[in-house]
């Protein structure tokens, strides 16, 4: 995870913004604790909080090749893929992080890029030449990307919290942002940040910003397709599937663990993930969540007719993984309330944040990575 934002002005000289910028840059810095950067020129602030996780000495940013400028936050999992096709053309490259293959896949391709990535991203190109800004979100909308245009210019970040240190953001919740927070919280309608004036850019889509004002599309969407398969390929294919996507998630510089609840989604991902490590010569490392005394006033129900330690450990066993178990207790759960939700930005959902926030905190003594399955054993059931 890492932290962008930025702003575009042909209003104002970027280069005298550089209080605000580096004040957006600080909130944004548990998103990015390994390094930092920035970018100035007459138009354009660019600023970028990194996490490193891939090449961690070419993979700096703000990254600038000829007249383009990239902040990215992300993963691609096809990197190696697209830089073969990038090499093709007479592409070279300085490292191997995936920031220079979707910078160079954007200088080469154009917004077509979009279409050869298999990853979850936010980034943002500017081009000092157009003095055009690009800025695009993955498929899925996994990463964050949110923009307010002010009576300056454009202003995007990571976070909204970003944004508001932008003194042409205010920070002003009227009645449809009341509506959002109290009947669809923590959901959000598509496109809106809460905050008046303040927008996210929905998943699937792209923008470009210039002197002819701000202008967004969606590149992709889903589209349904007759099922032909048998039972039988379609087990194989799903699997496969499956598997390729949790091995190309597995590639890193840094240490990766897993999340491991004993349910469906966590457990086939650990799994996969524990054969590959084993085949390397590694032992993967799982985690998993507890609660003080849970086991002494556990009472089965039709959501959770059983509880996850014994299938925690359970699994642990059968993968072989070095598993650890923390275990927290309520008093520091509602103590973390308020940060979970300061990290949210927005009300959440309590105690479930607050949870992931220790648990996180804790894992991250030891790792920077962490593969997850989110209630996807829910899906798979229903």
């Amino acid at each position: 995870m890492c932290g962008i934002a930025g702003q575009i002005s042909f209003e104002k000289n970027m280069r005298d913004q550089t209080a605000i910028m580096e004040s957006m840059s600080a909130v944004l810095a548990p998103r990015g604790p390994d390094a930092s950067g920035s970018y100035y020129d007459e138009n354009a602030a660019l600023v970028h909080r990194r996490l490193i996780v891939i090449d961690p000495e070419n993979g700096k940013q703000p990254m600038t090749f000829g007249r383009y400028t990239i902040v990215y936050n992300g993963e691609l999992y096809n990197t190696e893929d697209i830089r073969v096709e990038l090499l093709k053309k007479g592409v070279s490259f300085g490292g191997h992080s995936d920031t220079e293959v979707v910078l160079k896949s954007y200088i080469a391709f154009g917004e077509k890029c979009l279409d050869m990535f298999n990853g979850i991203f936010a980034f943002a190109v500017w081009d000092s030449l157009e003095h055009r800004l690009f800025l695009a979100r993955d498929r899925i909308g996994v990463k964050p990307l949110f923009y307010s245009l002010t009576k300056s210019g454009l202003v995007f970040a990571s976070e909204i919290k970003a944004l508001l240190k932008h003194p042409e953001v205010r920070p002003v919740v009227d009645s449809d942002g009341v509506a959002q927070i109290m009947l669809i919280g923590p959901g959000r309608i598509t496109g809106s940040g809460v905050f008046k004036d303040i927008h996210d850019l929905p998943a699937a889509y792209c923008a470009e910003y210039s002197r002819d004002g701000f202008k967004k599309r969606q590149y992709w969407r889903v589209t349904a397709q007759p099922h032909t398969e048998s039972f039988e390929e379609t087990a194989a294919h799903t699997r496969e599937l499956i598997c390729d996507a949790i091995k190309r998630q597995l590639v890193s510089d840094v240490p990766l663990c897993c999340f491991l609840s004993g349910g469906l989604d966590s457990s086939v991902i650990s799994a996969v993930a524990a054969k590959e490590f084993a085949a390397r010569g590694e032992t993967l490392s799982t985690w998993s969540i507890d609660y003080k005394d849970n086991h002494t006033n556990f009472k089965a129900s039709s959501f959770q007719p059983d509880e996850d330690a014994p299938w925690i450990e359970e699994m642990a066993r059968f993968i072989g993984s070095e598993h650890t178990n923390v275990v927290l207790d309520t008093p520091a759960l509602a103590e973390a309330l308020g940060d979970a939700a300061a990290a949210r930005d927005l009300p959440g959902m309590a105690d479930v944040d607050s949870s992931l926030y220790l648990f996180c905190r804790e894992i991250k003594k030891r790792f920077s990575v962490g593969l997850s399955g989110e209630c996807a054993d829910e899906y798979i059931l229903t």
